[in-house]
Parts: C-alpha cells; structure tokens; sequence
C-alpha cells in the first residue's frame, strides 16, 4: 500500500460513535449557514425492507433530531408495493419517469441516483440502497457527519462487515473479486477504501453535479474514481458503520455486476471509444448448457450541471 494512503487511513477513516447526534445537529445549525441535507433511497421492488430504513431515518434523524431535511425515494419502475409502503412510512416517493422525461429513462441504479439531483435540494446528498436489513441510522449520520464538521471533506463512503447468510465476511464478492484488484492495479490511491461498492455514502452536491454517472452497476466506482481526479485523496473518507444485511443476488446477477464494473473502469482508463460490449452466460436446459448474452451497461450520464433543468432550477 502507499504510503500516502496509509496516511490517509490514519486521517480519513473514522467510526460512526466519533461524531455523536448532537455535535452533527450544532455543526448542521452553525452560523452564518445552515446546511441542508437530503437522503435519497433509489428502489425496485424493495416493498419488504424500504418501509423500515424511511421508518427508522424519519423517527431517529427527522423527529428526534433535526438532522435530516428530505427523504426521498425514487421508484425505478416496481411493479409490488415499495412506492405505497415508502409513501406509508413517511418518504417522499417520485418515479423514475417522472424525472426529466425529455431524456428517456435508461434502466439502472445510477441512472435513478443521477435524476434525483434534479428532485432534490440538499446541499449534502445521502444515498441508502433500499434493500438494507436491520438498519440503523448510522448509515446516514455516520456518512454525512464528516461533512457536517470538516468542510474540505467532499465525499464519504460507508465501511462495514459484510456478512453472506450466518457466515460472517463473505459478503461483496464482486468487491473482491474485480473491483479491489481493479482499483489496487490502477487506481492505488483508492486501495484504503473497505467497501468503493458499497450504496452507502454522502457528497457534496457541489462535487455530484460535475460528475457524470454510469447508468448502471458501475455507478459506485465510476464515481469514486472520478472523485479521486476532481478533487483528490485527502477529499475523500469513509465511516465504519458496524454491519450492512442485505438480499444477496445469485451468481449470474453478480457476473453481469462484475461486467459492467469492469467496463466502467476501463473507460476511464482508456478516455475512448469502447465496442459496445456484452456477456454470455450459460443456462442449463432440457437438453444442456444454454447460452444468454446480455448487453452490459454502457452508457454514462453527462455531469447534471451541463442539464439545462437543473440549472434553471438553482439559477431560480
């Protein structure tokens, strides 16, 4: 490791107990500005676990505190009930579509994360994946505290165990498998960060405006690396949050993940033209192996401050 990011662990890795509610809820109230925070949920077909995280970040960081002002989640096209049941537990829920319907929706997590810069309006962006068990509301005020009280902190990402079914620390297989080696090969100076996949982490809406977005999986590494070369290692952190429980996706889901991660860092090593590219996978059938090619994700949305909406909408 270099020892510039040993350094850095040393400097930018914290827990979430070291920033306790109140410090966060004088340092959101500090004179001569207030700082406006929303928490963003992107969903698809989460109506089993989205209803607690709203719950839980509307009872302990809206009501008993004022830490929190907007919670929304963007529903990217569920057909259960995880727009109801958000709705019911005190969430602000906009569909995908409804978002800049100029631009045709692309399907993907970041295509979802990109639009809700347009529907929301803190000055720090939280996103929580919305398929979270047990969750706490370290999550949020773990990751948005160091933005809170250290304003040359740009970006936060949550750390914690990953644990797959009852065995502990065998969860974030893709993480492990591509994208720390991605990142350890060509981008050094990210290999402190415990979990670059993780769909916990807080920003500057001022940083998250001028970065463009994958459209899909590999949204969490596009962003980070991209944040690396916009404002440098020292702007960046991580929080330890305790334990992330989520829904597991089965070996081929994780393939086309692991794909479209790895094409995302190799458009940013190249800076080029890419073939499209895609990815078979193989079935067992009734009468043996079955191939299915699936395209990988590919596109990339430009930098929301280059949306003529959305200046308008800040220009107002």
């Amino acid at each position: 490791m270099l020892e510039e990011v040993e350094r850095w662990l040393t400097r930018r890795s914290w827990s979430s107990a070291d920033r306790p509610l109140d410090r966060l809820t004088d340092a959101r109230n500090a004179e001569p500005h207030r700082t406006s925070v929303s928490v963003v949920l992107p969903a698809l077909n989460e109506e089993a676990t989205v209803g607690a995280i709203v719950a839980t970040v509307r009872r302990e960081l809206m009501e008993r505190v004022r830490l929190v002002d907007e919670l929304v989640v963007i529903d990217s096209g569920s057909t259960d009930a995880t727009a109801a049941v958000a709705a019911e537990a005190g969430a602000r829920v906009v569909h995908r579509d409804a978002i800049l319907p100029r631009v045709p929706a692309l399907p993907g997590k970041g295509e979802v994360l990109w639009r809700s810069l347009l529907v929301t309006s803190g000055e720090i962006v939280c996103f929580v994946d919305a398929d979270l068990k047990d969750f706490s509301a370290d999550f949020v005020s773990g990751t948005v505290g160091p933005l809170l009280t250290d304003p040359t902190v740009q970006f936060v990402k949550a750390m914690y165990d990953r644990p797959f079914g009852d065995t502990a620390g065998q969860g974030g297989r893709v993480t492990e498998l591509v994208a720390r080696p991605l990142l350890n090969l060509h981008w050094p100076q990210l290999a402190g960060f415990v979990q670059p996949l993780g769909g916990e982490y807080a920003v500057r809406r001022s940083l998250l405006e001028r970065l463009p977005f994958p459209v899909g999986y590999g949204v969490e590494l596009g962003l980070l690396v991209d944040a690396l070369h916009t404002v440098g290692l020292d702007a960046l952190g991580q929080v330890d949050v305790g334990v992330r429980r989520h829904r597991h996706q089965d070996g081929q889901a994780l393939g086309r993940m692991a794909a479209a991660i790895y094409r995302t860092a190799q458009l940013r090593l190249s800076r080029g033209h890419l073939v499209r590219p895609a990815l078979t996978q193989f079935e067992r059938g009734a009468e043996g192996f079955v191939p299915r090619t699936h395209a990988v994700d590919t596109e990339e949305r430009p930098p929301m401050r280059e949306i003529a909406e959305y200046a308008e909408r800040w220009a107002a």
